[in-house]
């Protein structure tokens, strides 16, 4: 049983996280592959979208700390500055995708695994799942990204609140404070995540990886900065033959019919 599965159909990746009976956590050897994973998605034209969740009751209770500290790991996950690198490897990978990624939060999602959901575009999350950043209960610091996501999806306040607090929050918190996209009755999460992920595989895909750029650069940007890579952007999207496509679809009245060129 592989501790990460990976499905593809119609133009999407499913990535489920597979150690159900440790709750999904991430063992030094899975970062090394969540990278490799992420890497892979991004040089492959045929993948449009990702998904993650997890197997059984859990989304991700975070790295697996028991797991960590065995000896005779593999190269450069062994422990302190090399092993962190790899889970920032994993988490810059991620953040890179030029596709969509979708977290379908079926349970828990703690620490790692919570800035994990974080690092996808959007998170549909199950009436059932719970979010916790977890680490100072654990003495630890932010991992995976969590330093740099937090207040950019919640702000400044709401971010140190759950940081410093390591409270865990059902779903009905996290989508009154804006940490997820929505929330779904439990046993509708795969099927909503399946449409939303099917729409987006049919949209055109430069463009998604263009906007999806635009807005995670947009807040280092100033407004003329901004103005000025858009005209760029905007002005390269007219040498597109999805564009072209998606233009003559509308005079034509039909749906559009996009190849990524």
């Amino acid at each position: 049983m592989s501790a990460l599965e990976v499905e593809r159909a119609d133009g999407i990746v499913t990535l489920t996280l597979n150690r159900p009976e440790r709750k999904n956590a991430v063992t030094p050897q899975m970062w090394v592959d969540l990278a490799a994973i992420f890497t892979e998605i991004a040089d492959r034209r045929e993948d449009r979208v990702l998904v993650i969740t997890g197997a059984g009751d859990a989304f991700c209770s975070g790295a697996d700390l028991a797991a960590a500290g065995e000896s005779g790991g593999p190269p450069g996950v062994g422990g302190g500055v090399a092993m962190m690198r790899t889970v920032g490897r994993a988490a810059l990978r991620l953040h890179e995708l030029p596709i969509p990624a979708i977290a379908a939060v079926n349970g828990v999602a703690a620490g790692a695994g919570c800035n994990l959901a974080l690092g996808c575009d959007l998170i549909i999350a199950s009436d059932r799942a719970r979010f916790a950043e977890i680490f100072a209960r654990r003495g630890l610091a932010l991992d995976f990204g969590g330093s740099w996501l937090l207040p950019r999806i919640i702000g400044l306040h709401r971010a140190k609140e759950l940081a410093l607090l390591a409270e865990v929050i059902d779903a009905a918190e996290a989508d009154r404070i804006g940490l997820v996209n929505r929330v779904v009755p439990h046993e509708r999460l795969l099927g909503e995540v399946q449409e939303l992920a099917g729409r987006l595989a049919a949209m055109p895909p430069i463009q998604l990886a263009v906007i999806k750029r635009q807005l995670d650069d947009g807040l280092g940007r100033t407004m003329a900065e901004a103005l000025e890579a858009e005209g760029i952007a905007q002005s390269l999207m007219f040498t597109s033959a999805d564009t072209a496509e998606a233009l003559l679809a509308f005079f034509e009245k039909r749906h559009p019919r996009f190849t990524g060129s």
